[in-house]
């Protein structure tokens, strides 16, 4: 009650009022800026992480004899570990591509266009026409039949597109290295493709430097008929993502390489986390200079309730009940600029992620407005940490208040 009261303006005192409800809105800008950041930091995070999985393989499988000729029975296999929606065979070569008006080397993935995991990964990008013209009887690489088949397909990236300067349907050339015999005899390979269709994935190294390319295509052009270079296996759940990978390890053996998605996003999420760390403390620092304020403010008010305080010891007050007294007040204080900034700053990101009214550049970004992604656990970390600050700001003035001897106020 006591506490309540100092917190009201009286004419005397209006100024020590003014301050604290200064205090109060330097709590909520601080605690609303953190919650904000915090939600974009993590929507970029979550972002940039779909545009990675979207086209790369959340686990994958190698041999360390090098490629796989029986991946149907190593398919089977991967199929009965739990967790596992799906898995497709892969090839993986590097060539030059070349057309009417550009060249650029590229590296080619070798891909089953009739595969689940494919379709559930490339239909959101070009079309299941688009994906059937991967993949055509009689199309093998170098062919001399007459007359002549149509050309594969390939998919092709648009900032590839844009360097080759071509469009779905143009030809393209594309030449190869190729090992012959027992790996001793060094040639090339070089046969004629077409534009099946272009998709844009945001990641900038997708698509400007990969190409997607029939599996049986891939297989004849870079002379590895029957082999696959490694298997990409689909998650159910990617938060099970060490389990599964525990588990294909134990059920392949040795023999194979089991790696995923979080090896090769571990500099991207190393980088980020440290980005909220750092933006984390500049922005509790805002908090920290709202606190500073709170403890002014204190002091302001132990130095006008003078006399109050010791009344109330002379009444038989505890130095710990004076102390507690003021302390509350100041909780008060930072609780509501807390509660303020949490639904400010909920508000906020709503706003952001429902009308999405700032735009960023998409060619850097990949995406064209601020990507948010608000979690539960942010909002009671920033209101924690802001509570603590607070609570902290009061333990002085406080203290400085219980040490009032009634005696000597009431002398001077």
């Amino acid at each position: 009650m006591i506490a309540l009261r100092y917190l009201r303006a009286r004419r005397k005192d209006a100024f020590i009022s003014v301050t604290t409800m200064f205090t109060a809105v330097g709590v909520t800008i601080g605690v609303a800026a953190l919650v904000v950041m915090l939600a974009v930091m993590s929507g970029f995070e979550t972002n940039l992480r779909e545009r990675m999985l979207s086209l790369s393989p959340q686990v994958q499988v190698q041999s360390f004899g090098g490629a796989i000729p029986d991946y149907a029975a190593i398919q089977a296999r991967i199929a009965q570990t739990p967790g596992v929606a799906g898995s497709d065979p892969y090839i993986i070569g590097q060539g030059l591509v070349s057309a009417a008006h550009g060249l650029s080397g590229v590296v080619v993935r070798g891909v089953e266009p009739d595969s689940a995991v494919v379709i559930g990964t490339l239909s959101r990008y070009v079309s299941a026409a688009s994906l059937r013209m991967l993949e055509r009887p009689g199309t093998a690489a170098g062919g001399g039949h007459a007359p002549a088949p149509p050309a594969p397909g390939l998919l092709i990236g648009g900032t590839l597109a844009d360097k080759l300067k071509v469009k779905a349907g143009d030809p393209v050339r594309m030449v190869a290295p190729i090992i012959a015999g027992s790996g001793s005899q060094l040639s090339t390979r070089s046969a004629d493709f077409r534009v099946a269709a272009i998709f844009n994935s945001g990641v900038q190294f997708i698509d400007g430097e990969v190409i997607f390319m029939g599996l049986g295509t891939a297989q004849d052009f870079f002379g590895r008929p029957g082999k696959a270079d490694g298997i990409e296996v689909k998650l159910r759940d990617l938060d099970q993502t060490d389990a599964v990978t525990d588990a294909l390890r134990a059920a392949l053996g040795h023999t194979f390489r089991v790696t995923n998605w979080m090896e090769y996003d571990q500099a991207a999420s190393a980088g980020f986390a440290m980005l909220k760390r750092v933006y984390a403390l500049v922005l509790l620092l805002l908090i920290g200079v709202a606190a500073f304020n709170l403890i002014a403010t204190l002091i302001m008010v132990v130095m006008e309730k003078r006399k109050d305080i010791a009344v109330l010891l002379a009444m038989g007050a505890t130095p710990a009940e004076v102390r507690w007294i003021f302390q509350l007040k100041g909780i008060i204080v930072g609780a509501a600029g807390t509660v303020l900034g949490l639904i400010i700053g909920a508000l906020t990101c709503f706003a952001l992620a429902r009308y999405q009214f700032i735009h960023i550049p998409s060619k850097i970004y990949g995406i064209s407005t601020l990507p948010i992604d608000a979690e539960p656990l942010s909002f009671v970390l920033v209101a924690v940490a802001s509570m603590v600050l607070c609570y902290l700001a009061t333990i002085y003035p406080a203290k400085q208040a219980s040490r009032e001897t009634p005696v000597e106020v009431f002398r001077s």
